[in-house]
């Protein structure tokens, strides 16, 4: 019967805010407070609360083992992350702390303890986001993760001092982990593509980095990320995680669900919640004025700072484990900010060229990390993104005699590149700055790569709003974005599946040709 409930509410209330324009994980949480609502209505037990949060812990390790395959170590070590996440944390607690003193009446402790609860971000939204937008790998969602990792450390270390846990004498293993590295990547070369490879995600993120850590008396969340840390330098990576992610989305749900079901708010936690709500345009503001102070270009800084603005999870695991009392009103809070941060992530690239010229006021006149190339060279093809299908293309024109420069938005993989010997530059094509500073020169062509369709609607816009004539070849995943793909100005556009269906047949034409 609890099934029946939970994935019906879910379903229903998920489609209907998909009509608005909203993500379906808002529709989520509105089914998980009006299955509480309803719960003496429709004779739900009460003891399935605890399958459903169980439910919920494995959908938010595999997240987390996902983001982890796609991290670099390098990238927590950045000015930015580091010195970003712990002064925002600082001042955050510095600025929540009094308020929460004074306009609620708090003791300090309580109110220091819900001060560091509001100052998280959520890893889980952040990272459901960019993933939806294919915005994990570029920088700002390489910065916006890098912060979330630092500050779910400072959590675990809240919780060790609050709730006196303290890692056992089995924590020293820890230090054996560099050795674990090649028997995984091993592993991962024999495990095959089919459901061995899905039970090794599943072994490796939950069992040995959940539990595994947990029996350590460290955090599971933590060891999940670290097991997916550990294989992101293996080139299968990215199809561990895609094996994953039917089963992961689906446990996510359940997350969601679980927050609504946490419990009903009253009056006071209502108060509470949109006062917290109000409170998020100064944490957004906040992580933009620093990111622009460590030296981000303006969008980055604001990119990263809207996927950090909704409050944490792990803030509800610090208040569960330390603050009992308080776990509903926090709960309202998280869930109000989903709500007001998911829509306006949705919207985050037209919302920062409506407001661009405001924006980048603030941005210093300095060399930035994320500084985007400004001028092409001598090559005549452009290619954007610079995964399997770019790199084959890449390959190809140079063969045939052409002078490609392969652009991606992700800042490590371009760098891979250009170690490989390719000319590969860090580029974002969704950044209306790069097109209004970049001198197109010689390209005679340009192929759209990349696996975002919006992502190749700007590009194909810009290139021809910039004066570009030449062709623009585009491949797309569905037969529905092939319209939408040619009237941004692309001149040649394929179905991926499609050409290469025609491209074994072709090759078994030859074959037979050259056998008869």
């Amino acid at each position: 019967m609890f099934e029946v409930i939970t994935i019906s509410f879910a379903f229903v209330f998920g489609l209907a805010v998909r009509q608005i324009g909203l993500p379906p994980l808002v529709g989520f949480l509105a089914a998980g407070f009006a299955i509480n609502l309803c719960s003496p209505l429709l004779g739900v037990p009460t003891y399935t609360g605890k399958t459903l949060e169980h439910v919920a812990h494995l959908g938010v390790l595999m997240l987390l083992f996902t983001v982890g395959l796609k991290l670099k170590i390098g990238q927590i070590a950045q000015p930015q992350v580091v010195g970003g996440a712990l002064v925002h944390f600082a001042l955050s607690v510095l600025l929540f702390m009094p308020g929460l003193k004074f306009l609620m009446g708090l003791d300090w402790n309580t109110a220091l303890l819900m001060a560091i609860a509001l100052s998280f971000s959520s890893t889980v939204l952040a990272a459901k986001l960019l993933e939806t937008k294919r915005e994990l790998g570029a920088f700002h969602g390489r910065t916006a993760i890098g912060i979330l990792i630092v500050q779910d450390i400072i959590a675990l270390a809240v919780l060790a001092i609050w709730s006196g846990q303290t890692p056992n004498i089995w924590a020293l293993m820890l230090f054996g982990l560099p050795l674990l590295r090649p028997v995984l990547h091993r592993l991962l070369d024999i495990a095959g593509h089919d459901e061995l490879l899905v039970l090794m995600g599943m072994l490796l993120s939950l069992v040995i980095g959940g539990m595994g850590f947990q029996a350590m008396g460290l955090s599971s969340e933590i060891g999940a990320l670290v097991m997916g840390v550990l294989l992101s330098t293996h080139p299968r990576a990215k199809e561990l995680g895609a094996s994953l992610w039917s089963l992961k989305e689906i446990f996510l749900v359940g997350f969601f669900l679980q927050i609504g079901l946490t419990g009903l708010p009253d009056w006071g936690a209502m108060v509470f919640a949109i006062a917290a709500g109000i409170a998020l345009a100064l944490k957004g503001a906040l992580f933009f004025a620093l990111l622009v102070a460590f030296k981000l270009r303006a969008r980055s800084a604001f990119l990263s700072a809207l996927s950090l603005t909704a409050y944490s999870e792990f803030g509800l695991i610090v208040a569960a484990g330390v603050l009992p009392e308080y776990l509903v009103p926090l709960a309202i809070a998280v869930s109000i900010s989903f709500v007001i941060s998911a829509p306006l992530n949705r919207y985050a690239h037209p919302l920062y060229e409506r407001y661009e010229t405001r924006l980048r006021r603030y941005e210093r006149d300095t060399i930035h990390p994320d500084e985007q190339p400004k001028n092409m060279g001598d090559a005549d093809v452009l290619i954007f993104g610079m995964g399997r299908t770019g790199s084959a293309a890449y390959r190809e024109m140079t063969e045939q005699g052409y002078k490609p420069l392969g652009l991606d938005a992700d800042t490590y993989k371009a760098q891979a590149h250009r170690d490989a010997g390719r000319n590969v530059m860090f580029a974002d094509a969704e950044d209306s700055n790069f097109w209004r500073s970049c001198s197109l020169g010689q390209i005679k062509a340009a192929i759209l790569a990349m696996d975002d369709l919006e992502a190749k609607l700007i590009a194909a816009r810009s290139l021809r709003q910039r004066g570009f004539t030449g062709p623009i070849v585009a491949h797309a995943l569905h037969e529905a974005h092939l319209e939408q793909i040619r009237e941004a100005g692309a001149d040649y556009t394929y179905l991926t599946m499609n050409q290469a269906g025609i491209n074994l047949a072709e090759q078994t034409a030859e074959a037979m040709a050259s056998k008869g």
